[in-house]
């Protein structure tokens, strides 16, 4: 729902949102490695991780663009399968938010890599219930983790970062099961992609790829 508005106030009043939006451009904070985290596999493999950080659209394309990274679908993750569609999540009642599945080689980037790329320039992780314009439980960080491992993981890298004050405030990002990922509709897929002027996009999600992209060029790759 926020999104409509964002790109409906674009048309209408073109110079105040070109104003508003250069403020909340996506920035990129440096965070150092995982200090617990999966070797790397021997062998190729397929392992997903599920992430939400705020509207999929600018996350699924950060993760579009990362070494290892060989799918990425936008979804729903939180809540009950009956509830996710889009009309329904974007109420903020239905306890899913919008996420990624991200699917993964483990011999060419380890799950501590993703959340690296994650915390640093695919969200702030220390904005509660919100990410940048859009507002609401759906809009939340979360890790939801599909093993221990993934647990463990999650929630160290998160305690490590919190400890070295690497944000100005504390994460507050949601570490969870994972109950299931419910894929979004159609159109939600490749949205950067597809509309790369619109100035949604333009302003929250192109400048977090440029983000991976300098700050991250060991994990960057051109799609």
């Amino acid at each position: 729902m926020y999104k409509y508005f964002f790109l409906s106030s674009a048309i209408l009043l073109t110079g105040a949102v070109f104003a508003a939006c250069s403020s909340v451009r996506a920035s990129a904070t440096a965070v150092p490695d995982p200090a617990l985290d999966a070797p790397l596999a021997s062998t190729k493999d397929e392992q997903t991780a599920v992430l939400a950080g705020g509207c999929f659209w600018g996350v699924e394309a950060v993760f579009e663009h990362v070494k290892g990274v060989t799918d990425v679908k936008s979804g729903y993750s939180g809540g009950s399968p009956a509830t996710a569609q889009y009309d329904t999540v974007s109420r903020g009642q239905t306890n899913h938010a919008e996420s990624v599945q991200i699917t993964y080689d483990p011999s060419q980037i380890s799950y501590g890599q993703l959340l690296k790329v994650f915390f640093s320039v695919a969200h702030d992780p220390t904005e509660l219930n919100r990410q940048g314009p859009d507002h609401g439980t759906q809009y939340r960080s979360a890790i939801f983790y599909a093993n221990d491992e993934q647990k463990r993981i999650a929630e160290a890298y998160i305690a490590q970062l919190n400890g070295a004050t690497v944000f100005p405030r504390p994460i507050v990002t949601q570490v969870a099961a994972l109950k299931s990922f419910n894929v979004a509709e159609a159109y939600h897929q490749d949205y950067l992609v597809n509309h790369p002027d619109e100035p949604y996009i333009v302003f929250n999600d192109l400048p977090k790829v440029e983000n991976l992209r300098t700050q991250l060029p060991e994990l960057y790759k051109a799609k």
